[in-house]
């Protein structure tokens, strides 16, 4: 392709040019009338994939897993103004929820036309401000470059999150000519206060209970092996926030899972009872905590390190802050002790965890309920555990299908778990198992969902089929709301209203649409309908009964005026 900088292109093309620049590879979108200089800007395009999506929502899902799943920035494109851009909202509000490093572009209408309540008007800019880092309405064709530069950096300059560009129809139609179609970014790094380290160490001599709690930071900066290198140095258990159980690899000794309200009682144990706990990468929020010493020690010293300043003990009290990159952290601590001998005041408290995990998983394994007639989760998690391959990625939906998921499956690698936890959403996994297996196409994704959730997202399966996107969903079909339904059942004396579905058969509907489907009523027969859709070659849809009346209920304190 000839030089185009300094020769006049439309404002659809600038655009374009500067998400190849920035070496984005995929493009997620739904095309729309209000940009159509940018999608066909797209068509000549042969450095980027574009998925066309079914709906905008779904669309942003995979985006948004793609970010997480890959590191780089995910792009969706609400081709229409209006109701296109309002059917982003909610999977940018996810996305902000998760720090997902998102780019978000709508279509806007004609400048001469705003304010004048013209056809499918609303305020795009207001409606996006508080779901995004930063929302940009860019108002000429001379300044998309410059704008769309600053949004792309933005979504990955220190606290990942989502931006938001709205485009207006002039803008994309204007021609101009542009000198370059990329701007240097440029990351600041903080320095290390050494006295910080220096009373962290402190802190870790004189523990006797210490553990180091991993969140998302860990994960987006690539630090376990760092991690792990300071664990085994320091004699220190890891555990993880809500939602990251892949943070550290599962066959590490001193890894416990999962903590808090939505972890494993072995992990959730240590923060509980700790003297000091070590804070990477996560924000000790609501999932993890509840904010409430019911979750994590009163008594514990916390040092507590996020690349967010806001983060930094905004729910609990600390003793050590510190503001910087993981990675940079990290680092600086490896290096002040590795000349320095620890004195193993903690050797019980690890013997005692390393004790308590083989026998909390040796459990995990006998409890499972694999011989009820009515298929139990827990005997088809175990199920699952068996057959699955070591380099597999799962996505989950919230709602009873988390509740019952948490720490059921053992993850190898890091960015191997996907969810929804950070906003509560329903109808992510699938939508989110495509955006993953884009990124990452060697890894086996699948995508647990209820049926609720797969109704709402079912039509994705074109978008599966047609680009070759061969993820295998299982959808635990229990013909309900479930977590609502548990509410109804624990609080409201069993008065059910909206809380049962009537689905379509999901497996003959998957083979309608191209995909291989798969339906399953005895346990017994899992393992094959698993074993069949890893090698069918075409994205396959698991429907699996389960017991409907193995639903969970979960935020009790909400309901303490309804507690008998």
């Amino acid at each position: 392709m000839s030089d185009i900088t300094n020769h006049p292109i439309s404002g659809g093309r600038a655009v374009v040019e500067c998400l190849k620049a920035n070496n984005i590879k995929y493009v997620f979108g739904l095309i729309g009338s209000a940009t159509m200089e940018l999608f066909d800007a797209l068509y000549d395009e042969k450095n980027i994939t574009f998925i066309d999506v079914r709906d905008e929502r779904t669309g942003t899902h995979m985006a948004d897993a793609f970010a997480r799943a890959s590191g780089s920035i995910g792009v969706i494109i609400a081709g229409q103004n209006g109701p296109g851009a309002t059917n982003l909202v909610t999977g940018v509000a996810q996305a902000k929820a998760a720090f997902s490093p998102l780019l978000s572009i709508a279509g806007a209408i004609a400048t001469e036309h705003q304010g004048k309540d013209a056809f499918q008007e609303v305020d795009q800019q207001k409606l996006f401000e508080p779901i995004t880092k930063k929302t940009f309405s860019i108002e000429n064709t001379q300044s998309i470059t410059e704008e769309m530069n600053k949004a792309i950096e933005l979504s990955k300059n220190g606290k990942w999150g989502p931006v938001h560009v709205n485009i207006p129809r002039n803008v994309l139609a204007g021609t101009e000519s542009y000198e370059t179609f990329k701007n240097e970014i440029k990351i600041e790094h903080l320095e290390i206060n050494k006295n910080d380290l220096e009373k962290i160490i402190s802190l870790i001599e004189i523990s006797k209970k210490p553990v180091i709690i991993c969140g998302a930071g860990v994960k987006n900066t690539k630090t376990q092996d760092e991690i792990i290198l300071l664990s085994k140095k320091l004699n220190i258990p890891i555990v993880s926030s809500a939602g990251h159980g892949d943070v550290i690899s599962f066959e590490y000794k001193l890894y416990g899972g999962q903590m808090g309200p939505r972890g494993n009682v072995i992990a959730s144990s240590l923060v509980k009872n700790a003297d000091f706990i070590l804070a990477i990468g996560t924000r000790l929020g609501f999932n993890s905590t509840f904010y409430s010493y019911d979750n994590i020690s009163e008594t514990a010293k916390i040092a507590q390190v996020d690349i967010d300043p806001i983060a930094i003990g905004r729910y609990f009290p600390i003793e050590v802050g510190i503001q910087n990159d993981v990675k940079i952290f990290l680092d600086s601590l490896i290096a002040e002790t590795k000349n320095k001998v620890f004195n193993n005041n903690n050797e019980d408290w690890v013997q005692n965890f390393v004790k308590e995990k083989i026998n909390y998983y040796k459990k995990r394994d006998e409890n499972a309920d694999v011989n009820s007639k009515i298929i139990q989760p827990s005997g088809l998690f175990k199920e699952l555990r068996d057959i699955m391959p070591k380099n597999s990625s799962i996505t989950l939906d919230a709602g009873t299908l988390c509740l019952q998921a948490t720490d059921e499956f053992n993850f190898f690698e890091s960015k191997s778990l996907f969810t929804p936890l950070d906003f509560g959403l329903v109808g992510f996994s699938f939508a989110a198992g495509l955006g993953v297996k884009l990124a990452k196409p060697h890894s086996t994704v699948f995508s647990l969902m209820g049926d609720g959730g797969f109704g709402m997202t079912v039509s994705e399966l074109s978008t599966a089929v047609h680009h070759k996107i061969n993820t295998i969903t299982i959808v635990m079909n229990n013909k309900s709301w479930g977590a609502e339904k548990a509410y109804q059942r624990d609080f409201y004396e069993e008065r059910y209203i909206g809380a049962d579905i009537n689905s379509p058969p999901f497996h003959e509907l998957a083979e309608i649409y191209g995909a291989k489907g798969y339906y399953v009523t005895e346990l017994k027969n899992f393992k094959k309908a698993v074993s069949d859709a890893l090698v069918c070659n075409k994205p396959a849809v698991i429907n699996v009964q389960v017991d409907p009346k193995a639903l969970y209920s979960f935020r009790k304190d909400s309901f303490k005026h309804k507690s008998k």
